[in-house]
């Protein structure tokens, strides 16, 4: 397993770690503090939590080598599931504003004022897990991971909305107890609008759409450097978990033999794969100049 794998597993442990303790804070504060803004907020994090395993499961699978049955490696097992990390965030939405519009038609009491500083705390909280998994999903190009950062984010939007709605109960007083259902339910067009941000990438990814100009560049840049090497032409780059593949068509000298070119080929594909480790398998193509 290669340090950009286990560094994206060892960030996931993080989140469901972080998930499942701030469910309880949430959940325990929604129940005393009659705030279904916090208690909705306790599902969607619960969610959270089994969907950062699902993330890990992706992770440990996707990390698998080749095999016979897979001889491009097992990387589409992530995108896959993200799909399942989108039907979570899909589903948690789903149940808040269910919920949420019972308790707008339902008389009842409005939020205790401690539950304030309680939310204050989870928003920054759930930000900073945010930009920490969110950075580390840049540094180890993982699609899941990004989705998990998404759901911190998401998480942190619906814990800022509850603050909001409970404000409104808190301070504004009688006729304004169901302020904080009504900010439930606005938070589940949030988390709905994130799981299409994390959904369409995911397909391009599946689908291995043109996402990838600035590393065709670097490839194209670095492959000027390798002794023997002409030009480049085509370059097609496919997302398979955190690894790319390549397919990459190189022009060299038309006189020199066959293995002379075969000699810069795998040259080339050596410092490739040298500057660039997520470069899991290049496939060079080689063509003589006119």
């Amino acid at each position: 397993m290669n340090t950009r794998t286990q560094k994206a597993i060892n960030t996931t442990y993080l989140s469901i770690f972080g998930n499942a303790l701030l469910a309880l804070v949430k959940g325990l504060t929604g129940v005393f503090g009659q705030s279904y803004a916090l208690i909705a907020d306790a599902i969607e994090s619960t969610t959270d939590v089994f969907a950062s395993i699902l993330v890990l499961i992706g992770l440990k699978y996707a990390a698998k080598p080749p095999d016979e049955n897979h001889p491009y490696g097992h990387g589409k097992a992530e995108p896959l599931i993200t799909f399942a990390v989108v039907g979570f965030l899909v589903i948690s939405a789903t149940i808040i504003a269910h919920d949420s519009i019972q308790n707008i038609q339902t008389p009842h009491e409005g939020p205790k004022t401690y539950t304030l500083p309680v939310l204050a705390v989870i928003v920054l909280v759930k930000e900073l897990f945010y930009r920490f998994v969110n950075k580390r999903s840049d540094e180890t190009r993982s699609t899941s991971l990004k989705a998990d950062a998404w759901h911190h984010r998401s998480d942190a939007i619906t814990s800022l909305m509850a603050f909001i709605g409970i404000s409104v109960a808190v301070f504004m007083g009688e006729g304004y107890e169901a302020a904080d259902d009504w900010a439930a339910l606005l938070a589940s067009g949030f988390i709905v609008f994130n799981a299409y941000l994390i959904f369409r990438p995911a397909l391009g990814e599946i689908m291995d759409e043109h996402l990838h100009d600035d590393l065709i560049s670097k490839i194209r840049a670095i492959s000027q450097t390798v002794t023997g090497v002409i030009d480049t032409e085509k370059c097609h780059v496919r997302k398979s978990g955190i690894a790319y593949h390549v397919d990459l068509h190189l022009i060299v000298r038309g006189s020199i033999s066959v293995k002379e070119g075969h000699d810069i080929a795998h040259r080339l594909k050596s410092t490739l794969q040298e500057a660039l480790p997520e470069l899991s398998d290049i496939l060079i193509h080689v063509e003589p100049d006119a």
